[in-house]
């Protein structure tokens, strides 16, 4: 990893964003890197967005990452992805679940749900990984774990030892969910055939 290496994790309230953030930052320090993190919560706790931004490199300086300069997007909701693709940079890779969460917005009729989802994620992300961690943690047995099959995604993608993510997961998370949680980042991983180049 040479240089800084920017990762917004973006999403609804809900979805454990700020866990996986904290993953990645554990990841980072087990590597010896340096690395910052901001966290912007909104109306989390009623749905809202969330975003978490974290910076990873030899010396960082500041946590907040500029608009377009993402390296990976990492997004936990399809909509969320295109709300903030103007994070990411021109050659930057979108990771995105492709769970669906409709915002009340839109079961109340105030705004209308894009019916060309699907078009507009490969049209706005020409380097687009797609990852049914909804369907992946369901078979797992626990939803709650969409972030970790996310965080193993984007571990395809990185140049850390993986061997330094599940020691980063053990010491995160709590002891009961602790062998769920390592079975969901494999299974994101495998999710992930081949890294892009």
């Amino acid at each position: 990893m040479n240089g800084i290496r920017n990762v917004s994790l973006v999403g609804v309230g809900g979805q454990g964003i700020l866990l996986a953030s904290e993953i990645l930052c554990r990841v980072a320090l087990l590597a010896g890197r340096d690395v910052k993190k901001s966290e912007v919560h909104g109306m989390a706790q009623r749905g809202g967005s969330v975003v978490s931004q974290v910076r990873v490199g030899e010396r960082v300086h500041s946590p907040l990452v500029a608009v377009g300069a993402t390296d990976f997007l990492v997004a936990f909701e399809k909509l969320e992805a295109l709300r903030f693709a103007h994070f990411l940079k021109p050659d930057g890779l979108a990771i995105v679940n492709e769970q669906e969460i409709r915002p009340v917005t839109v079961s109340t009729g105030q705004a209308v749900w894009p019916a060309d989802l699907d078009a507009r994620l490969r049209s706005t992300f020409p380097r687009l990984d797609r990852v049914p961690a909804l369907a992946i943690a369901t078979g797992l047995g626990n939803v709650r774990v969409v972030n970790v099959v996310m965080i193993g995604a984007l571990s395809r993608h990185l140049d850390f030892d993986e061997d330094l993510f599940p020691r980063a997961i053990e010491d995160l998370v709590p002891e009961k969910v602790r062998a769920l949680n390592l079975r969901a980042f494999e299974a994101g991983r495998a999710a992930i055939p081949e890294p892009w180049v």
